[in-house]
């Protein structure tokens, strides 16, 4: 008997630890997607976070409203848990196909998964009491529950998101958590009725029915609520550790996307990376050494390979997978001639802001090509301590350059950029062009010393043989006009401060 009622107590610690383990990925989870489709990254994390810990105090307070059939309880839980864990990703992104309002379809999950977690755990601890005393039962019970959600954060960051990604972690986290309740049930239906030990295999089967169903359905079904959201045909989707990258096609066209926000079209990607790459490039006195931060899609690289002076390349992306993109995804080696082929680049994946901090190589040419500053990670690669690596990792007579969004769309943005850059002791030099498939968008160019207009305007590109970009069109590149806002009191973008992230949010993106 006592070897039994150990076995019975260690099968209840192994439901809480895989409790903690679906628990704290499925806060993950809900928070990848909130961030996805919603924005506002910290935003999302800390609220579903928030949102589900207040839920298991509340699941936890209403579980003193039952008094009896605990086990029936907590193994009803259990299997509800399951259900949900399974097709939280599922019913988000359908919803998120069919409506404008999945965000509250994240929350009412995030509020329900966090219901089942907090009756789960005072439900494992009465009925655990009859195993041991209550000193050690409540510090048991608890501590497997922490260690599950340790478990889960690792199996989240290392192998779930990159490997398994939205579509199939939510899967694998009810199977265990299925599979792991059934191993209860067996161990505890001495304390049920026959009667109610078959309506639970019956529920048990239509569970596992359910999970499997769901599991041989779930890339379509996922792929229909991206579609929804896409104009074009999607021929191409994958949730990396970094982003969700989608590529979408309407006839010979190519479009891609990164956290469903638009990077590029080969229909137009000449109009944005023409202007970018050669200004610098000709204004610089030297061109041996160039540094390409982003622009994982290779077609900055491309251009600046239309000089033959150039000696190396540098190219630094965050995303591997994107890299992977540029280097050996047939659309893309298409549109970048194959320039992650060229001996003279080297690809590197880190963190630019990493990178630069670790570099004491000097550039002749630095390109910054990443994407708007949508969220705080990103804000942090256009803060003024950002911006002063760049400058003490540029020659004396290099040349700058950042991309800096859409001075129309988001204006207080555009103007937080280049009064950052300004602060971080650069002379600016702003850019602006008409991107068919993305409207007015801007680059600021920065250097050491003040940049001639003139000086721009006699540049040549007739021997590059470009698509757009020539002589007559400089002039337009940098009239701005008035702005459209009051860009008075504009703040200073930092680390500490992210001020230009707030601008971006705050921008009339509802008319793009």
């Amino acid at each position: 008997m006592k070897s039994s009622s150990k076995q019975k107590s260690s099968v209840l610690k192994i439901a809480l630890l895989a409790t903690g383990f679906s628990g704290i990925v499925a806060e993950y989870i809900l928070s990848t997607l909130a961030s996805y489709f919603i924005g506002n990254a910290i935003l999302q994390f800390t609220l579903i976070v928030s949102i589900m810990l207040f839920s298991m105090g509340l699941g936890s307070r209403i579980s003193k409203a039952f008094s009896t059939h605990i086990v029936l309880y907590f193994i009803l839980s259990e299997l509800t848990l399951s259900l949900l864990v399974s097709f939280s990703a599922i019913i988000a992104y359908i919803i998120f196909g069919v409506t404008n309002n999945s965000w509250i379809v994240i929350y009412l999950l995030s509020i329900a998964i966090g219901l089942l977690i907090g009756l789960e755990i005072p439900f494992a601890t009465r009925i655990n009491n009859e195993f041991e005393e209550l000193r050690v039962n409540i510090s048991n019970i608890l501590e497997k529950d922490y260690y599950g959600s340790l478990l889960g954060g690792l199996f989240f960051a290392f192998v779930g998101l990159p490997y398994l990604g939205l579509t199939y972690t939510p899967f694998v986290l009810g199977i265990i958590n299925f599979g792991i309740s059934f191993w209860l049930f067996y161990e505890l239906k001495y304390k049920l009725t026959q009667g109610v030990q078959k309506t639970l295999h019956i529920l048990y089967a239509i569970t596992a029915i359910a999970i499997l169903s769901g599991l041989y359905f779930a890339k379509p079904l996922v792929l229909f609520g991206e579609q929804s959201k896409y104009k074009d045909k999607i021929i191409y989707s994958k949730q990396t550790k970094y982003q969700k990258i989608v590529i979408t096609s309407w006839n010979e066209w190519y479009s891609l996307y990164i956290n469903g926000n638009q990077q590029l079209s080969t229909f137009d990607e000449y109009l944005y990376h023409e202007p970018m790459v050669h200004s610098v490039m000709n204004l610089s006195d030297a061109r041996n050494n160039i540094l390409v931060l982003g622009g994982g899609d290779g077609c900055a690289v491309r251009e600046i390979l239309k000089y033959d002076d150039v000696k190396k390349i540098t190219l630094v992306d965050l995303d591997p997978e994107m890299i992977e993109l540029g280097k050996s995804n047939a659309i893309f080696n298409a549109i970048n001639e194959n320039a992650f082929q060229n001996e003279k680049v080297q690809l590197i994946s880190k963190d630019a802001f990493t990178f630069l901090e670790n570099s004491d190589v000097t550039y002749d040419v630095i390109i910054v090509d990443l994407p708007d500053p949508n969220n705080v990670d990103l804000n942090k690669l256009y803060t003024k301590e950002f911006y002063k690596l760049c400058y003490l990792r540029l020659s004396d007579k290099g040349v700058f350059i950042t991309q800096s969004g859409s001075p129309y769309y988001a204006t207080k943005a555009f103007y937080c950029i280049n009064k950052t850059l300004e602060t971080a002791s650069f002379h600016t030099l702003p850019l602006r062009n008409q991107i068919l498939t993305l409207g007015e968008w801007s680059w600021i160019i920065g250097s050491k010393d003040p940049i001639s207009l003139d000086d721009f305007n006699k540049m040549s590109f007739e021997s590059k043989n470009l698509k757009w970009l020539n002589k007559e069109a400089l002039p337009g590149l940098t009239a701005f006009g008035k702005p459209l806002i009051d860009t008075t009191g504009i703040e200073v973008n930092t680390i500490f401060s992210p001020t230009l992230y707030r601008y971006y949010q705050q921008g009339n993106w509802d008319l793009y």
